[in-house]
């Protein structure tokens, strides 16, 4: 019989967890699934997050070096953060206009909203304490953040991803820089740990449905009170619909358009990587993984998915942006604020500036949520109001972060001749049964 495609493994896999998960809070086994399945889930994330940077270090040195022209890499640069910037700002165009639509905090009801705010207090604190100590650093901290002082220490978490990024940028352009046959040695190396870390990612890759099946489980076990998810229906319907809206319509015609590539070709190629990224909720683990497919089963060569994909997974957050827009104005609407046109034009502004800055783990974008409320003065402290869905949308807006990162390197692929047919690699490529 036929193996089962991946992606449709990932989907049992998260279908068979949710189901055990609802089995297991109707049975009262919450405690064996936190100690005895959830932590083959964070193993399966712990382990993509691994080789997250060995990936980018690796792939972008390769990529950039294979460029051979400085001048190639500047206008790839170039065309990268535009396509970028311009997919956000569709994103939250597209938020606003939903949530302005619909209006899913207007007439919310005074007792539920006492209730979310007591329930999740605490946690809107926590929130409200980081985004005030990121906002109270200069207007230039953004840009010192940038250059690490300690390549090892930035290299020591996936949060500093820019920093790295920024270090092997510099590293790669100085190795353009000298004698070829001075720089060949250290390029053949990078190129060597680059084809070992893809086959790591071969091999992660087959766990995936078991990953997938841990975290889905936890998460339906350690999931809120469903009491008050019905509050927010309509605002989730919202963030929701605009995700839909981005990741079943605006990307794939993005792709049609300019690239040819059709529908099917487009969402089967990425499917596997968004299933992940809905599990983990974390672009940064997701990376290794849309690494993979948009090279090998969409056709982007690699010197484009080395430097478009870190730099993606780091400041594109379609997804996030679209989310902080809807936010916003629910929780102007719960509390009777009116926003005019220039207030909305702030929030797209600020939601904008503030994904770039977001990092790519899970609840980032609610930190930076914080930063759009005080900019269009509303109560940061409705941030509670949104916790008890946080969570289950965090998912599904990585999905979009992730669609519009591999989106963007195929447009950025056809406009510099680099887009060519999917080559798949198989785990057993090079394995001899001796």
């Amino acid at each position: 019989m036929k193996k089962l495609a991946l992606h449709w493994q990932i989907l049992l896999g998260m279908a068979f967890g949710v189901a055990f998960g609802v089995l297991a809070s109707t049975q009262g086994w919450g405690g064996f699934v936190e100690d005895w399945i959830k932590p083959f889930g964070t193993i399966f994330i712990n382990s993509l997050k691994l080789i997250a940077i060995p990936l980018i270090v690796a792939s972008l040195i390769k990529g950039i070096t294979d460029l051979k022209d400085i001048s190639k890499l500047s206008t790839m640069g170039v065309r990268t953060i535009l396509l970028y910037i311009s997919t956000t700002v569709v994103a939250i165009v597209i938020g606003l206009l939903i949530v302005n639509v619909v209006g899913p905090g207007r007439g919310l009801d005074q007792t539920t909203r006492d209730n979310l705010l007591n329930d999740f207090a605490e946690d809107a604190g926590a929130r409200i304490t980081a985004a005030n100590e990121q906002a109270d650093t200069g207007p230039l901290q953004a840009l010192v953040d940038l250059v690490p002082d300690n390549i090892v220490g930035a290299a020591s978490s996936n949060g500093n991803m820019l920093q790295v990024i920024f270090f092997v940028i510099f590293f790669a352009v100085g190795l353009i820089l000298i004698e070829p046959e001075r720089a060949k040695p250290v390029k053949d190396f990078f190129d060597g740990v680059n084809e070992v870390v893809l086959k790591l990612i071969d091999m992660i890759m087959a766990a995936a449905p078991f990953g997938v099946f841990a975290l889905l489980a936890a998460l339906v076990v350690e999931a809120p009170s469903k009491d008050l998810f019905f509050a927010l229906l309509k605002y989730s319907a919202c963030v929701l619909g605009g995700l839909a809206i981005m990741v079943l319509v605006i990307y794939p015609l993005l792709v049609k358009v300019v690239t040819g590539r059709s529908y099917s070709s487009f969402m089967s190629g990425i499917s596997p990587a968004q299933l992940l990224a809905f599990s983990t909720s974390s672009s940064a683990a997701t990376l290794p993984v849309t690494m993979e497919r948009v090279e090998e089963h969409l056709g982007v060569d690699e010197e484009v998915t080395s430097f478009v994909l870190p730099i993606g997974a780091t400041i594109n957050m379609d997804g996030t942006s679209l989310y902080q827009a809807v936010a916003a104005v629910f929780i102007a609407q719960a509390y009777g604020i009116g926003l005019d046109l220039g207030d909305q034009l702030t929030i797209i502004t600020t939601a904008l500036a503030a994904s770039i800055g977001s990092a790519a783990v899970p609840g980032a974008g609610m930190v930076m949520l914080v930063i759009v409320l005080g900019q269009v003065g509303i109560p940061e402290v409705g941030l509670a109001l949104i916790f008890a869905v946080d969570r289950p949308l965090d998912m599904c807006r990585t999905v979009a972060n992730v669609t519009g990162d591999a989106t963007v390197a195929m447009l950025v692929a056809k406009s510099v001749g680099k887009l060519g047919e999917p080559k798949e690699r198989r785990l057993d490529d090079h394995y001899v049964e001796v």
